[in-house]
């Protein structure tokens, strides 16, 4: 991993965007890594565009803005694509994850990320399969993991049983572990 990994989140209010970035800061926290994790959002009501931030390293951070150059940026929802410039500032050599049942070169000339690496799960899909809901933030937590090896699936599994087992229940847990294993397994890369 690299020294200091800045990751922006794009999603709409109620998709779990804020606490995918809190739990992945959970994960690395448990792994032995700094961490800040915060969100960017005003009195927005569901629906509404955020973003959330994430940072992890090896070392102490000092920083205390928000990213501006990410190495990676997560869309839990598609439909901003079009709304908005979700590969703002993304490092040429950056990581592109979209929540999409488009291909990753589609997705790459959509939003003109030419470099980097682009990759698409349908984590939709595999919420609604796996949970009965269109929550997508395990999924694109599993994909995450899988696509940049920035933590491990199995430390993620281990947060997400102990972040949502006293407060969900194990079928519910459960449910959510296939949700992240099933996007590790089919996340796609172009």
């Amino acid at each position: 991993m690299a020294e200091l990994t800045e990751i922006r989140w794009h999603g709409r209010g109620g998709q779990g965007v804020v606490t995918a970035g809190k739990m992945l800061a959970q994960v690395a926290l448990n792994s032995g890594q700094y961490f800040q994790a915060f969100p960017d959002y005003g009195p927005e009501r569901a629906g509404a565009p955020i973003r959330a931030f994430t940072r992890i390293s090896a070392e102490p951070i000092h920083k205390h803005c928000q990213i501006q150059a990410p190495d990676i940026v997560l869309v839990l929802d598609p439909t901003l694509l079009e709304a908005i410039n979700v590969s703002e500032g993304l490092k040429e050599d950056g990581v592109l994850l979209v929540n999409t049942e488009d291909p990753p070169a589609k997705v790459r000339e959509m939003v003109a990320f030419p470099t980097g690496k682009v990759f698409t799960v349908d984590a939709t899909k595999i919420a609604l399969e796996t949970l009965g809901r269109e929550i997508t933030n395990t999924p694109m937590l599993g994909a995450l993991v899988k696509a940049t090896g920035i933590l491990t699936i199995d430390d993620l599994i281990a947060q997400t049983r102990k972040q949502f087992g006293d407060k969900f229940g194990t079928e519910i847990v459960n449910r959510n572990v296939e949700a992240i294993r099933r996007a590790a397994d089919e996340v796609q890369e172009g």
